[in-house]
């Protein structure tokens, strides 16, 4: 049914890296004219962004975020047992970016180590398998790592996509103590509607090819893409967002029977301004709760949720806090958890 709770398992660090590169979404005139893009980049919110060069990749901004945190935790990295590796963007088709980075890392060869490709709703689903594996006793601390590039898979001609994402990279450390408490969390999934967010070629489905890769006008206004980059249906993604999002906030707060007062920090995934305003409007949350970085990072898909926590949190989890996660996109896929944080290591931003 997608519910469930864990008990005395939390987040005891967390530190992001972004690139250098700050891409300024007023001047990023490719082929709009300049009164249309003001239009757009109003509307959604999303005022700079972080591109990565040719050269890196999620995993490298994994890795900075990673190093960080290992370093400054002064954490034992005989004593990870698990890493997982989040990304809808990794190195290579095969092999898996996890074990690439259990390496670098210099983590055992006795580690666990895996990749997950989910998008938007990621974290949450890499928190969740972090938190079973070390509740069923085989892992002592878990490594959850989320990073995308989606600068390298939206085309900057298509004005529904090329003003909205960015790059980043996070470092979860996860680990059993007493202090953490219940946490509970809601996951869904809807393949019927996969169509809404796609990349339609490039995979096994579709295989790469001359045309595929061939860049080509979609629509009525004059918007460009090849198959092989990123498309999303807004008017119905923004739809489900307002559909199922509200109901499934819903569903965990009445599963685990938490007054939402009690909660200090409702953290969003950030798709967009509008589309968060109106969530939150929805569920009538008080905004000094609901903190936002999409104006300076954009919508960095599944590492939205961690980077915001870094970015605006950073010293306001010392003290016991309840924080209420929200994250929904590709698939369809959505979910929403409740977890308890203290005494959080909370790493500075890092610039790649």
């Amino acid at each position: 049914m997608g519910l469930f709770k864990f008990t005395n398992i939390g987040i005891s660090g967390i530190s992001a890296a972004v690139p250098k590169n700050v891409i300024d979404n007023y001047e990023y005139d490719v082929v709009f004219p300049k009164e249309e893009l003001k239009e757009v980049v109003d509307k959604i919110g999303v005022k700079e962004r972080r591109f990565a060069d040719k050269d890196t990749c999620a995993s490298d901004l994994c890795y900075a975020a990673a190093q960080n945190l290992l370093e400054d935790m002064k954490v034992s990295r005989e004593e990870i047992d698990l890493l997982l590796f989040i990304s809808q963007t990794p190195d290579y088709r095969m092999p898996a970016t996890s074990i690439i980075l259990q390496h670098k890392l210099g983590l055992s060869r006795s580690a666990i180590a895996f990749d997950i490709s989910l998008g938007c709703s990621a974290f949450l689903y890499g928190l969740s398998v972090a938190y079973s594996m070390i509740s069923s006793g085989a892992v002592r601390k878990a490594l959850v790592l989320d990073g995308e590039t989606r600068s390298k898979v939206y085309s900057a001609k298509d004005r529904k996509t090329a003003f909205l994402f960015g790059d980043a990279g996070v470092a979860a450390l996860i680990e059993k103590d007493e202090k953490f408490g219940t946490s509970w969390f809601s996951l869904n999934s809807d393949g019927e509607r996969e169509s809404l967010i796609k990349i339609p070629a490039g995979g096994y489905r579709n295989m790469t090819s001359a045309e595929t890769l061939k860049e080509k006008v979609v629509d009525e206004y004059g918007n460009m893409r090849s198959d092989e980059q990123g498309y999303m249906n807004g008017a119905d993604v923004f739809n489900f967002v307002l559909r199922e999002v509200p109901k499934d906030f819903k569903r965990l707060v009445e599963y685990a029977g938490v007054d939402i007062s009690t909660v200090d920090h409702f953290v969003f995934h950030q798709a967009n301004k509008y589309i968060n305003g109106l969530v939150a409007r929805k569920l009538k949350l008080p905004a000094d709760k609901i903190p936002s970085t999409i104006e300076q990072y954009g919508n960095t898909s599944s590492v939205s949720i961690p980077l915001t926590i870094v970015s605006k949190l950073k010293n306001k989890l010392n003290q016991p806090t309840r924080l209420l996660l929200c994250g929904f996109g590709v698939g369809l896929s959505w979910g929403t958890t409740i977890i308890n944080v203290e005494d959080c290591y909370v790493g500075d931003v890092l610039e790649v």
